[in-house]
């Protein structure tokens, strides 16, 4: 989803700053500034955090449930003011790469083994660094090819690791895994880089080598493999939208130290008959493991493809779920779906978070999934069963000739959805009273029927758009407090589908232009955001929030807008209207929430409290990526892949930055 147009033209924001000064209030609510969704409250301690938890961060999401918890409490709100850099490693990733530069994002989030920091590059190179001083202490490039054109750019979230319980002689006794471009399982030595010749094919396992792909990079790896005891698990991301026979989203596990397969699961077994093949369904983000129950949790996307279901009738079942596997076997344990007949790319983006609420005196384990949409699903971990009531809501109908809607969706009771999914042409934001009209146009021209609208030929309006509500940054969790923390988009998006007479040819599809053909399909689909002549989103600011949400109360304790116009503006003109973020946020011990993520080059650290911003350090690029935590030589470190996003259009770089308290 390109956001390049939210570079704000010079006259616009010279209007909203002398607005600002001499319109006051009443005039923001007339320039569609009037829904605030600001919410000011505090986060009560319930407990003492879980010590299991720890003060390191062993996998991509801080630990194998995903928490992005640190009990490390050195950092806290008392000292955060003298926070400072205190080291900066550049990966070198550009040497040889530059024509790939803007199709690339630094998503990565490295974890903590042993003596290392180990994280992954744009290109899939796995770079292992000293803790204390950022110097590099070994690298292994997988040469993955460039010329191809990736379906979601080049990018790597991280990687996994795996230390037999036995250890025997020889090289690879504990090992790191990296998913790749070219969708391989890489195993490398932890200690020192060098391919694990045992595992697969010299360290290589392909993933689905018969695939027939329409071009290099259609099929590929880019968030972080999981391992539970000797098995290593990975999905992958697939192009979406170009046809419907698209290659199935089949979940692999390998044995972790030979690379032998162990077992598949599709989540779509409803195509079986032979008559009808659909694709995806696949498992693009992260994966949760919960090693005392032998499961691992899989966020499911949509079946293919996204905007037309006609082809594949009935709910999709195992689609747009939380699908819980016996690790050892992929057999099905339990699975809730959080949309029905997907047809609106709101697949499921986020880790399903594996954490221990605290209720009336007791410890509950749940599953809490983040969405697109904005709401928010507590399940519990051994059923798959809400905690949380989840009603069947009936959805708006009449989609386009063929389409075979499902009449209800579920919805949790509580909390309110993050971000509002209604927009009314008549608060359309401006900052001229022209600027504002012709929004109030453009939104009056879609169909808006609220949350599942379905796609038209006329138009439709997507609001939240499918980059979230939440995205792959996922959230965190501070279990002293009940707390999930999550940032959410809050910007509106225009979909219309075109008869397939109409549509291009496959092969000139573009995933900038945000065309796609759905070849197979009777209509081809076209999106893009809702903006302004000057540049600006119809939806009223904030344009990105964070909030705090207790999910034992199944209540929003606060929110807030998140992210300035820092690094998009003429001047450098920080307005702090809140911006779309990519990346997540992580919780410390010392009551604090690290994140980058927003549209400005920093990293910031909030009260867990409170949400609100108590330091904000200087990047030397975007930050759109989930920072960590960890305790090296009794000094803790908050370290951020600082390397920009391709589509969002923030500084692109290759730099990893930690920052720590002054000796």
């Amino acid at each position: 989803m390109k956001l390049t147009s939210l570079r704000l033209v010079l006259v616009a924001l010279l209007v909203i700053v002398a607005i600002s000064f001499l319109g006051g209030t009443a005039m923001w609510r007339v320039l569609g500034f009037g829904d605030d969704l600001s919410i000011d409250g505090r986060a009560e301690t319930v407990r003492e955090a879980p010590v299991q938890l720890g003060n390191g961060w062993s996998a991509y999401g801080g630990d194998e449930g995903g928490n992005r918890y640190s009990a490390a409490a050195q950092i806290d709100r008392d000292n955060i003011d003298d926070l400072e850099t205190a080291w900066i490693h550049q990966t070198g990733a550009f040497d040889g790469r530059e024509a790939a530069r803007h199709r690339a994002s630094f998503q990565t989030t490295p974890i903590l083994v042993h003596d290392a920091l180990i994280l992954c590059t744009q290109f899939n190179e796995v770079i292992a660094l000293d803790p204390g001083t950022g110097e590099r202490k070994w690298e292994y490039d997988p040469q993955v090819p460039i010329d191809g054109r990736p379906g979601n750019e080049f990018t790597c979230r991280g990687v996994a690791h795996f230390a037999p319980p036995e250890p025997t002689d020889g090289a690879c006794q504990a090992r790191v895994f990296v998913g790749t471009v070219e969708a391989e399982l890489i195993a490398v030595d932890s200690e020192t880089g060098v391919p694990c010749r045992e595992f697969g094919d010299a360290g290589r396992v392909q993933i689905e080598p018969s695939l027939a792909l329409r071009w290099p990079g259609e099929f590929q790896i880019t968030s972080a493999p999981v391992v539970f005891e000797d098995v290593v698990i990975t999905g992958t991301s697939i192009s979406d939208n170009l046809r419907t026979d698209a290659p199935l989203g089949t979940v692999h596990a390998f044995d972790a130290v030979t690379g032998a397969p162990l077992w598949k699961y599709n989540p779509i077994p409803w195509n079986a008959d032979g008559d009808t093949r659909v694709g995806h369904a696949n498992v693009w983000s992260t994966m949760s493991v919960d090693s005392e129950r032998g499961l691992v949790f899989l966020p499911t996307s949509t079946a293919s493809p996204d905007y037309f279901g006609g082809e594949r009738p009935g709910n999709n079942e195992n689609a747009n779920s939380v699908v819980a596997l016996n690790a050892r076997t992929g057999e099905v344990v339990w699975a809730y779906q959080i949309v029905h007949h997907d047809v609106w790319d709101y697949d499921l983006p986020a880790q399903p978070g594996l954490y221990q609420i605290w209720h009336d005196g007791a410890a509950r384990d749940v599953v809490v999934q983040v969405t697109k949409m904005g709401l928010i699903f507590v399940l519990d971990r051994d059923t798959g069963e809400p905690v949380i009531p989840v009603e069947e809501r009936p959805v708006p109908q009449d989609g386009v000739d063929g389409e075979l809607l499902s009449p209800t969706q579920p919805f949790p009771v509580r909390p309110e959805a993050v971000v509002p999914d209604r927009l009314d042409p008549g608060k359309a934001f401006g900052v001229t009273l022209w600027d504002k009209m012709a929004c109030g146009s453009k939104l009056r021209q879609l169909r808006q029927d609220g949350l599942y609208t379905p796609p038209t030929v006329d138009g439709t309006l997507a609001y939240p758009f499918t980059g979230g509500g939440a995205n792959w940054g996922s959230a965190a969790f501070d279990p002293s407090r009940n707390l999930l923390v999550i940032n959410m988009n809050n910007v509106a998006q225009s979909v219309h589908l075109h008869p397939n007479t109409e549509a291009r040819e496959a092969t000139e599809i573009d995933h900038d232009a945000e065309f796609a053909p759905m070849e197979g399909a009777p209509y081809a689909m076209s999106r893009k955001p809702i903006f302004s002549p000057l540049g600006l989103p119809c939806s009223a600011p904030p344009w990105g929030v964070i909030a705090g949400v207790d999910v034992a109360r199944g209540e929003i304790v606060w929110r807030r807008p998140f992210g300035t116009t820092k690094d998009l503006a003429p001047g450098g003109l920080a307005l702090n209207l809140g911006m779309p973020s990519f990346g997540g946020p992580a919780v410390t011990g010392g009551g604090l929430i690290f994140i980058g993520a927003s549209m400005d080059d920093y990293l910031r650290a909030l009260d867990v409290e409170t949400g609100k911003e108590l330091w904000k350090g200087r990047l030397p690029a975007g930050g759109q990526a989930t920072p960590m935590t960890y305790v090296w030589n009794g000094k803790q470190y908050v370290v951020i892949a600082a390397g920009g996003h391709g589509k969002s259009g923030t500084r692109i770089g290759d730099h990893v930055v930690a920052f720590a308290l002054p000796d």
